[in-house]
């Protein structure tokens, strides 16, 4: 089976983490267990419809509460329990037109902590027939993070159904399995593949199609040819409603999409909110490689006010800097890819449980995983477009630095990111990437350790 960059393919089923925040539009509403604090979205929501005779602005087209959705009483209750309160901005405008009948597909640009999450999944919820135990709503993400997180908030805004789940996801399902009779399944591409060539998912009666973090699926040369052939056995008689969500669309992958769910209504954010308003950026000047491992070890006391994630380019970087970071005496977690399936899940909940404070990790979480008491982001490499295509060599990769430093500031918060920058290239990126997002990254010295700390802590303030 062909990976990813980091190996996504080597997910697995196992506990459901615990439910995850989603766009909860009160944020006086708290609920035990339930992250329900969250701001409401300032952003206006641009709608193109696929029939172009309708009028986008029409009512009919925006909901602004649950119960004008006509929704299964059982699906209202365990939206309500789940801390919500009345639908966030993209949910207003994408419900109506996801529920409607007959289904019409739907390509949604969405930035995390907006409800994308709890749209798909109302969507694929509202078109089961619970009395049927066949596969009728298929998931894909292109990390087994992500796809345990989807499936922690369909179990709980199903909570008061009858609905049977199903990850496929590597090493979940026995190598002999035959038959998967749960309702919705999410899972990776690779495996969701495999399962359904060998006809342990009966494909006859798939209803929903969802693709998350879409972009991503469908550019990755591994990821998108897998994704492709997961489409392409679907049953070609019966229509299945395409739902394609993203923070991010890049203009080459739009056609592409526009190809996979044909005829879709659009929904998208203005450009610019896509940017990372509440995230302060900072770069840090270091004179080398070891330099940067220095000033890292020197941040530890900062990394541990909340939680931080730290991106490296490569597993084994992860690897070694947890490494050292460990026999010095500090707690950090390791994660990426390489690593088997149960470890990849004890290490990402032991994380979202908040028992380890720093996890220095690949691009593998870089997008779409919430978790809420993250601050700090460390860029401890830039991510680069050789990463994810060929001929990129050298050249940063916007869409996964707005992803990743995305991890922090989440749903309103504040938070901080930090770029390390050791040599002439590794500033000229860091250029290229301030222009692109058209903000300035503000310099922090580091050969004072005590003004740099001063300066991070009134950052995190």
């Amino acid at each position: 089976m062909q990976k990813d960059e980091d190996g996504f393919y080597t997910p697995v089923a196992g506990a459901v983490d615990p439910p995850v925040a989603l766009a909860a539009s009160n944020p006086e509403e708290e609920k035990p267990g339930v992250n329900s604090d969250l701001i409401q979205s300032t952003f206006e929501v641009t709608v193109t419809l696929a029939d172009q005779q309708l009028d986008p602005n029409s009512p009919l087209y925006s909901a602004k509460t649950f119960e004008e959705l006509g929704l299964q009483a059982d699906l209202l209750k365990g939206i309500y329990d789940m801390g919500f309160s009345k639908p966030s901005k993209i949910q207003e405008r994408a419900l109506p037109l996801l529920l409607s009948n007959p289904p019409t597909n739907m390509i949604g640009q969405s930035q995390s902590g907006t409800g994308k999450t709890a749209a798909f999944v109302l969507t694929m919820l509202s078109r089961v027939d619970f009395s049927l135990n066949k596969p009728q709503a298929l998931c894909l993400a292109p990390s087994r993070e992500l796809a345990r997180q989807i499936m922690s908030v369909v179990v709980a805004m199903g909570k008061f159904t009858n609905v049977q789940t199903e990850y496929a996801i590597k090493d979940n399902l026995p190598r002999n399995a035959t038959n998967v009779t749960a309702q919705i399944i999410v899972g990776t591409p690779g495996t969701m593949t495999d399962l359904m060539r060998r006809k342990v998912i009966d494909v006859t009666h798939i209803k929903v199609f969802v693709l998350d973090e879409a972009d991503n699926m469908l550019d990755q040369d591994g990821l998108g040819d897998q994704t492709l052939r997961v489409k392409n056995l679907l049953p070609r008689g019966s229509p299945v409603q395409i739902i394609l969500f993203s923070a991010t669309f890049p203009d080459h992958v739009r056609s592409f999409a526009a190809n996979f769910a044909p005829n879709a209504n659009k929904i998208e954010l203005q450009k610019e909110e896509l940017s990372v308003e509440g995230i302060r950026q900072f770069y840090m000047d270091c004179r080398n490689e070891e330099h940067k491992y220095d000033i890292l070890v020197s941040l530890y006391s900062l990394l541990t006010i909340g939680q931080s994630i730290i991106f490296c380019q490569h597993r084994h970087t992860a690897d070694r800097i947890s490494q050292r970071m460990t026999a010095e005496g500090h707690k950090v977690a390791s994660l990426h890819g390489a690593k088997d399936a149960a470890e990849r899940d004890a290490i990402i909940d032991h994380f979202r449980e908040g028992r380890d404070k720093v996890l220095i990790t690949t691009n593998v979480i870089a997008r779409g995983i919430d978790i809420l008491q993250v601050n700090m982001v460390v860029n401890y490499d830039l991510p680069l477009m050789n990463e994810r295509e060929k001929g990129g060599d050298g050249i940063p990769d916007i869409e996964t630095y707005i992803h990743r430093i995305g991890r922090t500031g989440r749903f309103g918060r504040k938070g901080i990111s930090i770029n390390f920058v050791h040599d002439k290239k590794t500033w000229l990126q860091m250029e290229q990437i301030e222009k692109a997002l058209g903000r300035k990254i503000i310099r922090i010295e580091t050969n004072d350790l005590d003004e740099m700390e001063e300066k991070m802590k009134k950052a995190l303030k």
